[in-house]
C-alpha cells in the first residue's frame, strides 16, 4: 500500500505526517518552533529553524512508523500563509522571515492602495491590502532595508523554503500564490501590473503550479539530511487553510468548511473567480485545480470562550461551564455578545472594534453570559456565510466543522440553528497535513483528482440539524448586525483615550 508524506511548516511547529492511501495515519511527528518579536508589531521566523525542525520530524516519523525513506511515494507541503522569504542568488536566507501574524505594514498598505487604487487591487488580487499579507511586507524591506532589498534575488512562502530545501528548485502553489495578493485571481498567475506598480521584479517570483502537481523531487543531500531517499515527487501542496478544507473534503461548491479554533475561519470552494466587491472576504485560488474559494476570519472564535473563561470563572472546566448554558433559551434572554476581544478582520476590518456584553439585566446569570458568548461568536460566522452568500456562492448544502471549539455538543447545535444548515464532522483530525498528503496521492496518480481522493479517505462521524430555535435566531440577528455600526464610533474614542 502507497505510504505519502505531509510536511506543515505552522507558526508553533514543523510537522511530518505519514498516512496510507486508505487515510489510515501511520505516525506523525512534530518538532516544535518559536516565535521572535524584535520590536512592537512585529512576528519573525528563521527559516534556517524551519528546515531544521522539519528535517528532525521528518525522521521521527518514518522512526515511529518503522519505515525507511524508501517506503514513501510523494509528499505534500503546506503551512502558514503570507510569510515573506528573502533569498540570495545562492539561495542563502538574507534576514528572518516576516509572519502572516506581524503588523508593521500599515503604511505599506495604504501606498499600495493609493499606488493602484482600492477597486483596481480588489479587482485583480480579489483582496484589499492588509498587514497580514506578503506584498506589503516586501515593500516595507525595500522602504526600510534597501541593502538587504538590494541583495534579494528569490521570494518564497514558508512551506516553498522547505521545497527549496527538499529539491532545490524555486515554486510555489497557486492557492498560498495568491495569498501574496501579486497575483492576477482569474488568471491564477502573477500580475505584472500589481508587480509594476510595486516595483517588484518579475524574476524574484518563482514558477506556480497547482496543488496536486509535481514541482521537484528529493535531493540527495536532502535525502541525506531527513532519511528520505532522492527522487521522491513533491507537490505543489496549498497554504495551510487550503490544505485544511482539501483535509476534510471542502472542494466542491455548496460544502464549506468551518474552523472553529482561536480565530474562526468560513472557507467556501467556488467555481469561479467570485470577489466580494469590498474586498471584505478573502478571494484566493484552491488548491484543487480549476476551483477559488472565500474565506472569512473571525479574530476570537473559540479564543473568545478561552478568554471568558480564565477571565471570568478560572478553575471551571470547559464542560460545566457551557453544560450550564443548555439550560437558558436561545437569544439569552436578549443578551448579546460582541466577539471582538483582538479587533475583527470580517466583516469588519477593524483593529480598533472591542468585545462587550449588551443587554444585560439582574437577571442574567453566569449560565446567560456564557450562552451570550457561544450565541456572539455564532452570529459573527453567519456574517461570514451572509458575504457569501451575497458575493454569488449560490447555495450551501452542508457546513463541516472542526477544531477545538467543534467539540462542544452544544456550540455546534446554536451554530447549526444560527446558520439555519447541517453541520458535519469527519474523520480526520491531522487538519492541513492530511490535506497536503491528498494532494500528494493525487500528484502520484494513486487517486484521480482531490474530490475522488478525500471520497476515499473522509468519512462523515456525526451530522447535527438546525431546530425550531432556528426562528429565534432569525429574529435576534439584526440586532446583533445592529450593535457594531451604533458601538463602532465609540470604540475608536476609546483606542484614542488609550494612547
Amino acid at each position: 500500500m502507497n505510504i505519502f508524506l505531509g510536511l506543515d511548516i505552522s507558526t508553533t511547529g514543523a510537522k511530518a505526517l505519514l498516512i496510507n492511501e486508505l487515510g489510515g495515519v501511520i505516525s506523525s511527528a512534530t518538532t516544535p518552533l518559536t516565535v521572535s518579536t524584535p520590536h512592537p508589531l512585529w512576528s519573525e521566523q528563521d527559516p534556517r529553524d524551519w528546515w531544521t525542525g522539519m528535517a528532525e520530524s521528518i525522521r521521527q516519523a518514518l522512526a515511529q512508523a518503522g519505515v525507511t525513506g524508501s517506503a514513501v511515494t510523494a509528499i505534500g507541503l503546506t503551512g502558514q500563509m503570507h510569510g515573506l522569504v528573502l533569498l540570495n542568488e545562492n539561495g542563502e536566507v538574507l534576514r528572518p522571515a516576516i509572519l502572516w501574524n506581524d503588523q508593521r505594514t500599515g503604511a505599506q498598505c495604504d501606498e499600495m492602495r493609493a499606488r493602484l487604487g482600492k477597486q483596481r487591487l480588489i479587482q485583480i488580487t480579489g483582496n484589499d491590502a492588509l498587514t497580514g499579507f506578503t506584498a506589503p511586507k516586501i515593500l516595507w524591506v525595500q522602504q526600510n532595508e534597501p541593502e538587504i532589498y538590494a541583495r534579494a534575488r528569490h521570494i518564497l512562502l514558508p512551506k516553498d523554503y522547505i521545497r527549496y530545501r527538499l529539491t532545490g528548485d524555486y515554486a510555489m502553489d497557486k492557492a498560498d500564490g495568491s495569498g501574496t495578493i501579486l497575483f492576477d485571481l482569474k488568471k491564477r498567475d502573477w500580475s505584472a501590473e500589481v508587480l509594476a506598480a510595486l516595483e517588484i521584479p518579475a524574476n524574484w517570483l518563482p514558477p506556480t503550479y497547482e496543488g496536486p502537481a509535481v514541482t521537484g523531487y528529493v535531493s540527495s543531500s536532502a535525502a541525506g539530511e531527513t532519511g528520505l531517499i532522492q527522487g521522491i515527487p513533491v507537490v505543489g501542496g496549498g497554504g495551510d487553510q487550503a490544505a485544511q478544507a482539501v483535509g476534510v473534503g471542502a472542494v466542491q461548491p455548496g460544502i464549506i468548511a468551518l474552523t472553529l479554533g482561536t480565530s474562526g475561519v468560513v472557507f467556501a470552494a467556488t467555481e469561479s473567480p467570485l470577489i466580494e466587491p469590498e474586498g471584505r472576504l478573502h478571494a484566493f485560488c484552491h488548491a484543487v485545480p480549476d476551483r477559488w474559494h472565500f474565506m472569512g476570519v473571525m479574530l476570537s472564535a473559540a479564543g473568545s470562550l478561552q478568554w471568558y473563561r480564565d477571565t471570568l470563572a478560572p478553575g471551571v472546566s470547559f464542560d460545566n461551564l457551557v453544560n450550564e448554558a443548555g439550560d437558558i433559551k436561545a437569544g439569552s434572554e436578549g443578551l448579546f455578545f460582541q466577539p471582538y476581544l483582538t479587533g475583527e478582520r470580517t466583516p469588519y476590518p477593524d483593529p480598533l472594534v472591542r468585545a462587550a456584553w449588551v443587554g444585560l439585566t439582574v437577571r442574567h446569570t453566569r449560565a446567560h453570559m456564557t450562552r451570550a458568548v457561544l450565541e456572539g461568536v455564532a452570529f459573527g460566522i453567519k456574517d461570514s456565510f451572509t458575504l457569501i452568500s451575497n458575493a454569488g456562492l449560490g447555495s450551501i448544502q452542508q457546513v463541516r466543522i472542526s477544531g477545538g471549539g467543534a467539540k462542544s455538543a452544544l456550540w455546534r447545535q446554536i451554530i447549526a440553528d444560527v446558520l439555519g444548515v447541517e453541520l458535519v464532522t469527519v474523520n480526520t483530525t491531522e487538519g492541513a497535513a492530511f490535506g497536503a498528503v491528498l494532494l500528494a496521492g493525487v500528484g502520484a496518480g494513486v487517486y484521480k483528482d482531490v474530490p475522488a481522493a478525500c471520497e476515499a479517505t473522509i468519512q462523515i462521524t456525526g451530522r447535527t440539524s438546525p431546530t425550531q430555535a432556528t426562528g429565534a435566531y432569525q429574529e435576534y440577528y439584526p440586532h446583533y448586525r445592529a450593535l457594531y455600526p451604533a458601538l463602532s464610533p465609540e470604540y475608536k474614542a476609546m483606542a484614542d483615550m488609550d494612547q
